[in-house]
């Protein structure tokens, strides 16, 4: 008899719903964009009902196109964009502002203030990360501080906060067998992945922290429930109005936490990196977390029922896919991504030539953390061509997951063998290899590389029991390719410490000339 996961991916400019079989193959999909919202400079908005409709729609469309039962579904899983945040009426289920994503970055002075109270160790000891407006905590404030009549209702229980995992898990099991309430709510619950990036969750106690929520005034009464990423008590059941079944609900986890489950990257020294419009690289740190001395985020990586938690170090690098996309539609040297790959292949031995490619175009991040860096081109020689740019800009998405890889090194103290890769940039052969020489350990990349979902799935299955543990999920995972490294060391190093040389001169650029005209902040 057939058995299936159904996996809802929702990110930030789409929801995806997957099908696996239980040998974690893909069956079929389906995928829908969603408005991106920008009310002002810095607002990024979602419209939560939306992203709500298209999940129902791509969950229909995918069994639909799969032609299955839905009865043979033994499973949902959920991953999503992680810090995005939403309000929402706990009697209508209408949201009371619309989702404001991790991107917006209009609590940047309520941040700065936090700060300025002394408040970044103790948020850094309690939760693992930096004060930012990039987590859920200062969105939370701003939506009770503004919309009217917000913290009132908060304090009475009468909203309700969620990511996009909780918004999507509460729509899903309105109405069912385990929530007939009289509204008609449903399971108000976040996995502890999620939870770790809300900078409201103690991630050593376990607990939401009652001293941060009182210092941001924020009520116990709107926060969810903390469950693990794989339960094997379900958080709930699909309402069967939406599929003709009452599906079980037993996997969740933020998209980036994911993918190290979908790498099965489950002991201790173990590393992903994901490759999109920029990088996130997650490296399993066992049963205790890391605290960065070196511009690096502490997250609960996952807590899979019946193991202990697994914590992660997290590193991101801003712009590295879209360093691609600004050759393509800013300079117009290539007409589609693949066409780098043949084009930095014509380089040989040579490479770029001894150009150098720094895209900070907004600054650096991880391990740099410098917002005053601008994005440079140096090495520049009458016999440089298009194509050593070219290799010079995949070197440097290859260079920036070295200084994160290096960070990783000295916080953990773990040596580090290998690298699993994913994303849509991994199809392109040559930056693995690259990737393989800058690094000076194998690169691997699995067959499927949308490993996003299937962490999910997996997550999903175990707790449904379609798999007994973790060591049947490893079996599931499987290469495409294997990258070796080839250079010397010396040519490694040697490289690696232009590449560090070229970040240098790009650091500091605004705090030393300032904005200059027509760089796009300039006023006359």
């Amino acid at each position: 008899m057939p058995r299936y996961i159904l996996v809802v991916d929702q990110g930030t400019t789409g929801t995806r719903a997957v099908l696996y079989d239980n040998e974690g193959r893909i069956i079929n999909y389906s995928y829908r964009e969603h408005r991106q919202i920008y009310p002002r400079p810095g607002w990024v908005e979602h419209d939560p009902l939306e992203i709500w409709r298209n999940t129902v729609y791509v969950m229909k469309d995918a069994v639909k196109l799969s032609e299955i039962d839905p009865s043979d579904i033994v499973s949902v899983g959920i991953t999503n964009q992680r810090e995005t945040t939403i309000v929402w009426d706990k009697a209508t289920g209408k949201p009371i502002y619309n989702a404001i994503v991790w991107q917006d970055t209009r609590t940047i002075n309520y941040c700065k203030s936090l700060i300025e109270k002394g408040l970044s160790k103790f948020v850094h000891e309690k939760t693992g990360l930096t004060i930012s407006t990039y987590f859920s905590a200062s969105k939370i404030k701003w939506i009770l501080d503004n919309i009217p009549g917000a913290r009132d209702r908060a304090e009475h229980g009468e909203i309700l906060f969620g990511t996009i995992d909780t918004w999507i898990i509460w729509n899903m099991t309105r109405g069912t067998r385990d929530h007939l309430t009289p509204d008609r709510g449903g399971a108000h619950v976040i996995d502890y992945s999620n939870a770790s990036r809300t900078m409201l969750f103690d991630i050593v106690n376990h607990r939401w922290s009652i001293e941060l929520l009182e210092k941001m005034r924020i009520p116990y009464e709107i926060l969810p429930v903390v469950v693990p990423s794989s339960s094997r008590k379900p958080y709930g059941y699909m309402n069967k109005d939406i599929l003709g079944e009452e599906i079980p609900i037993h996997g969740d986890l933020g998209d980036q936490q994911a993918a190290l489950v979908g790498q099965t990257c489950f002991r201790r020294g173990e590393m992903k990196s994901t490759y999109g419009t920029g990088t996130f690289m997650l490296l399993n740190t066992g049963d205790k977390p890391v605290h960065s001395s070196k511009g690096l985020l502490t997250t609960i990586g996952y807590v899979f029922e019946g193991y202990d938690p697994v914590y992660a170090l997290e590193g991101s690098v801003a712009i590295s896919g879209a360093a691609i996309q600004w050759l393509r539609d800013n300079l117009r040297i290539i007409r589609d991504p693949s066409e780098t790959e043949k084009l930095a292949g014509k380089t040989g031995e040579i490479g770029s030539g001894g150009v150098y490619f720094v895209p900070a175009f907004s600054g650096l991040y991880a391990p740099y953390w410098d917002m005053t860096a601008r994005g440079l081109i140096i090495g520049l020689t009458r016999y440089t061509r298009i194509e050593h740019i070219v290799h010079a800009v995949l070197e440097a998405i290859a260079y920036q997951v070295r200084d994160v890889y290096e960070a990783m090194i000295k916080d953990a103290g773990i040596v580090i063998n290998m690298l699993k890769v994913d994303g849509g940039a991994t199809k392109n052969n040559y930056l693995m290899q690259l990737q393989a020489n800058i690094l000076g350990i194998p690169v691997l990349r699995p067959r499927n590389i949308e490993t996003t979902s299937l962490g999910a799935a997996f997550a999903a299955g175990l707790g449904a029991g379609l798999w007994r543990n973790i060591d049947e999920l490893r079996k599931l995972w499987v290469l495409d390719k294997e990258f070796k490294p080839i250079w010397s060391k010396e040519k490694r190093e040697k490289l690696y410490s232009g590449w560090r040389s070229a970040v240098k001169r790009a650091m500091k650029w605004l705090d030393e000339v300032g904005e200059l005209p027509g760089s796009g902040a300039y006023w006359e």
